[in-house]
């Protein structure tokens, strides 16, 4: 499905025709260059390259270079495939446009990373016990991971503490509220993930 690259700027808030305050989502979605077009014929398969946000020519390998040169293009920063019902050709630039009259899009990102968390906020556990009869240190614990003497093992998919965020999260069907041409940005209700300033993938 169609689609842009772009960069989460932050959330706010706006208000509906009936006076109800929405809270939103803010995200400056391109403008996009079609750095490559790939084809049944010479790829196996039919989409777009499309790359976003200025990078330094120094910090770009050559490899990358020869592709943004044939584009006619500057180093980018990002870049993401996505199938376009219409034709492109390689240079050609794709705006917030593709938005208007769109009603949902699916917003992907990267949470935000939280390092090892507990059971408590990692998976929403109660904790143990209560807080009295003399018990002081069991309020966020797990409790038991499993028998003992059968299976004599922990399954594979237990719930426990560990590394929380850095995923890949697709929030789907975010309704749009507004698109601002003049400014690239696209408003969605709701949140979706990432911190502001990370990178995101908007598809119609």
């Amino acid at each position: 499905m169609p689609g842009l690259i772009g960069r989460k700027i932050g959330m706010t808030s706006v208000f509906s025709a009936d006076g109800k305050n929405v809270p939103c989502t803010v995200i400056e979605a391109g403008p996009c260059v079609v750095t490559q077009v790939k084809s049944v014929e010479k790829d196996g398969y039919e989409a777009v390259q499309l790359a976003f946000g200025e990078k330094k020519e120094k910090n770009t390998t050559k490899a990358m270079m020869g592709i943004f040169k044939k584009a006619n293009t500057t180093p980018k920063a990002h870049l993401a495939e996505f199938k376009f019902d219409t034709e492109l050709n390689l240079g050609d630039t794709v705006t917030v446009d593709i938005f208007e009259g769109a009603e949902f899009v699916d917003v992907v990102g990267t949470s935000k990373g939280k390092g090892f968390q507990g059971v408590v906020k990692r998976h929403g556990f109660g904790g143990v016990g209560q807080a009295t009869h003399g018990q002081d240190d069991r309020l966020r614990k797990p409790g038991s991971i499993g028998a003992c003497s059968y299976p004599a093992k922990v399954f594979k998919g237990m719930r426990m503490g560990g590394q929380m965020g850095g995923d890949r999260v697709t929030t789907q069907n975010l309704k749009v509220l507004k698109v601002i041409p003049e400014h690239n940005l696209i408003l969605v209700k709701g949140s979706c993930a990432g911190y502001n300033g990370s990178t995101v993938l908007i598809n119609k």
